[in-house]
């Protein structure tokens, strides 16, 4: 049997995942050590590995066959653009990605004008304005704190995660349009779900089964 092997992204994403899958019964003990120098952790008994990965990473591994199935968030699912099956929102980590900017950049939004936009996600900033506004605009990457782009005037909006929007409020930005909605999602490889139907599908429908109870 060969083994199945999870890329989970670093951080709050991996150990609520672990938690969720620890319930229906997949545990690895070695990876609850804090000082632990290892990349990959095995449960033998199950015939599983873990990793953990940048989030940017989840869906290169998937697409790539070097991890069977990942988690990782829907933003990052979007940004990469992989070929993989996304096949469950495992409802956590929810937020929205949105359009931001000052009260007066609404006006720039309604009129259709020409205007430049930053962004962690140029990909989805360029797919929202150019594919569903229909809107010609410039898009600039960064990598910080893009609140900071429309405050010293180096874009007119931003497009961004919002969770609470505290951020935003405290730099006199808000909520303009709404892209999409995020979560965590399970993304599995194309090949596998061929080769490992049985495991895969059984790990989804008792995952399934876990969340429609917690939602109850």
């Amino acid at each position: 049997m060969r083994y199945l092997t999870f890329a989970l992204a670093k951080g709050r994403l991996a150990k609520k995942t672990l938690a969720l899958l620890e319930q229906i019964g997949i545990t690895c003990e070695e990876m609850k050590d804090p000082d632990t120098r290892k990349l990959i952790f095995v449960n033998e008994e199950l015939k599983m590995k873990f990793f953990l990965s940048k989030a940017t990473d989840v869906p290169t591994y998937v697409e790539y066959g070097a991890a069977d199935i990942g988690v990782v968030g829907k933003d990052t699912i979007l940004e990469e653009g992989r070929n993989l099956y996304e096949v469950m929102d495992l409802g956590f980590g929810k937020c929205r990605m949105c359009v931001c900017g000052p009260a007066s950049a609404r006006e720039l939004l309604k009129k259709n004008e020409i205007i430049r936009v930053a962004s962690k996600y140029p990909v989805i900033a360029k797919d929202y304005f150019n594919n569903r506004k229909h809107q010609t605009v410039e898009i600039i990457k960064l990598n910080g704190s893009v609140e900071l782009a429309p405050i010293v005037g180096l874009s007119e909006v931003i497009v961004d995660i919002v969770e609470t929007g505290s951020t935003l409020r405290e730099n006199g930005l808000e909520v303009l349009e709404e892209v999409c909605p995020l979560s965590a999602r399970m993304v599995v490889n194309q090949v596998s779900l061929k080769m490992e139907n049985e495991r895969i599908h059984k790990l989804l429908e008792d995952l399934n089964r876990l969340i429609k109870e917690e939602n109850k």
